[in-house]
C-alpha cells in the first residue's frame, strides 16, 4: 500500500476557490484505478492549512495518478497557496490496529 500526503496552505483570500477545487479533485481521484481512499483534512489550529491523503494499491497506480490531469490540477493550485505544496510518499508494509494498542497497554481498551 502506498500513502501520498500533500500539505497545502492556502492564501486566506483564495480559500473558497481552493476548497471548491480540492473537493472536486478529491471526488475524481477516488474513482481512479487503484485509489483506495482520498481524504482532505483541515488543520484545527490553522483554517488555511490542509492535508490531502491518498491511499493507493500499488506504486504504479500512484505514478499513473501523478501523470494524470487530476494531479496537474493539484499542482495548478500553487497560485492559491501561500507556500509551495509539500508531498510525502510512504510505502506501507504492515498495518495494525487496536490490538497493537492493547498489546502495549497490556489490557483491552
Amino acid at each position: 500500500m502506498i500513502l501520498a500526503t500533500l500539505k497545502m496552505n492556502t492564501l486566506p483570500e483564495k480559500r473558497k476557490e481552493f476548497l471548491q477545487t480540492l473537493q472536486t479533485v478529491c471526488a475524481l481521484i477516488r474513482n481512479e484505478k487503484g485509489c483506495l481512499r482520498c481524504n482532505a483534512f483541515q488543520d484545527l489550529e490553522n483554517e488555511n492549512s490542509f492535508r490531502l491523503i491518498d491511499t493507493w494499491e500499488t506504486r504504479d497506480d500512484l505514478e499513473q495518478h501523478i501523470r494524470s490531469d487530476r494531479f496537474a490540477v493539484l499542482l495548478g493550485t500553487k497560485t492559491l497557496l501561500s507556500r509551495p505544496l509539500e508531498i510525502a510518499i510512504h510505502v506501507v508494509s504492515a498495518t495494525t490496529g487496536m490490538e497493537a494498542v492493547e498489546a502495549v497497554r497490556g489490557k483491552k481498551t
